[in-house]
């Protein structure tokens, strides 16, 4: 039992166990700062593709119609103008 005890020990006071698991402790925290960057990326992404032009002209013109500033065969007509430029 001694023994079992002893070996992790002696392993952790040897100096080769450090110079052969030092790169571990230097990737370690750069895997998860590549996680994080990875996942920012994909979220900016994302939120940029959520307020594209095409979405902000849409909201834009559903307000001018909320308000009365368009009758409804102008915003109709105005959202399937925006709805047929949105692929190009």
């Amino acid at each position: 039992m001694l023994t079992a005890l002893a070996a992790p020990a002696a392993l952790a006071l040897h100096p080769a166990w450090h110079a052969a698991f030092w790169p571990f402790f230097l990737l370690i925290p750069l895997f998860w700062i590549a996680v994080i960057v990875a996942f920012v990326v994909l979220v900016g992404r994302r939120r940029a593709h959520w307020h594209s032009p095409s979405h902000n002209a849409e909201r834009t013109l559903a307000e001018r119609f909320a308000r009365g500033d368009i009758d409804e065969v102008e915003y109709r007509a105005r959202l399937e103008v925006l709805r047929a430029n949105r692929g190009r």
